[in-house]
C-alpha cells in the first residue's frame, strides 16, 4: 500500500498562537512531530498541511515537505483533504497525524495503518485502555465505545453510571482514511451528535461510515498551552 502521513499545522490557536513553531529542547514542535513520523517505515510520504508561510518555510528549511492550505478549514480532516486533492500522486491510505504531539510514538502510526490490512476498513482510529477511573469522568478525554469486532459504536465525553467493574477506553485522536473516503466525509454536513459532543467522528458514524478501532498501549503527550511545553521538557529533557 502507498500511504501518506499528513500533519495539519495551523498557526492561529486561541490558547497558543504559533504553537507549531514552539521550541522544545532545541527543535520546533512541528519538526519533532515530523521526525517521529519519519521513523514509521510504512509511510510512503509525509506532508505538513499549514495555513501560514512561516510554518511552510520552517518545514522546508529543515528538509521537510509542506503545502499551503486555506485558513478557513474547521478541522484537520478538512485540511488533509485539501492536500490530497492537490497531490498528483495517488495513495491507498491517508493518515491524519496530530501536529501537537511532538513525541508521538511511530508504533501508533504503524498500528493505525495495519487496520487497513482488512479490505473492509474505511476509517481507522486508536483507543487506549483506561486504568485511572478519574479519566473516565474527565469530559476532556473522549471515550471510544466499540463492538467485539472493534467497530466503533459511539464516541462520547461523558459516561453515565460509571462502574469500576467495566472496562473503558480513551479515544486517541489519530485517524486514517482509505482513499476516496476522505473527500466523501468532508462533504458531509455537521450532525446533531457532533455538535453536542464536539466530536467530528460522530458525523461519520451518523452517516453510516464504519470506523475500525485499534487498541494501543502508547500514550502521546499533547501540547495545548505554554505549561504543557514545560511539562514535556521536564519529562523528555
Amino acid at each position: 500500500m502507498k500511504i501518506v502521513g499528513i500533519i495539519p499545522a495551523r498557526f492561529e490557536s486561541i490558547r497558543y498562537p504559533g504553537k507549531p513553531l514552539a521550541d522544545i529542547l532545541g527543535k520546533s514542535m512541528i519538526e519533532r512531530v515530523y521526525e517521529q513520523c519519519k521513523k514509521c517505515e510504512l509511510l510512503s510520504d509525509i506532508i505538513v498541511a499549514t495555513d501560514d508561510e512561516r510554518i511552510l518555510n520552517h518545514v522546508q528549511n529543515f528538509g521537510g515537505k509542506a503545502m499551503m492550505t486555506s485558513k478557513g478549514h474547521q478541522s484537520g480532516t478538512d485540511r488533509c483533504n485539501e492536500v490530497v486533492e492537490k497531490l498528483s500522486k495517488n495513495y491507498d491510505v491517508i493518515v491524519n497525524i496530530q501536529g501537537d504531539e511532538p513525541y508521538i510514538n511511530p508504533n501508533q502510526i504503524k498500528e493505525i495503518i495495519e487496520l487497513f490490512e482488512e479490505d473492509k476498513t474505511q476509517i481507522g482510529t486508536l483507543a487506549k485502555k483506561i486504568t485511572d477511573i478519574e479519566i473516565v469522568a474527565d469530559e476532556n478525554s473522549p471515550k471510544a465505545i466499540f463492538d467485539k469486532n472493534r467497530i466503533a459504536l459511539n464516541f462520547c465525553r461523558n459516561i453515565a453510571n460509571i462502574s469500576s467493574e467495566c472496562t473503558y477506553y480513551k479515544h486517541i485522536g489519530i485517524y486514517a482514511y482509505r482513499s476516496g473516503i476522505l473527500t466523501k466525509i468532508c462533504a458531509l454536513e455537521q450532525s446533531e451528535n457532533e455538535k453536542r459532543e464536539r466530536l467530528e467522528q460522530l458525523r461519520w458514524l451518523d452517516n453510516g461510515y464504519k470506523i475500525k478501532v485499534g487498541i494501543t498501549t502508547f500514550e502521546s503527550l499533547s501540547v495545548d498551552t505554554h505549561e504543557d511545553i514545560e511539562k514535556i521538557k521536564q519529562k523528555m529533557g
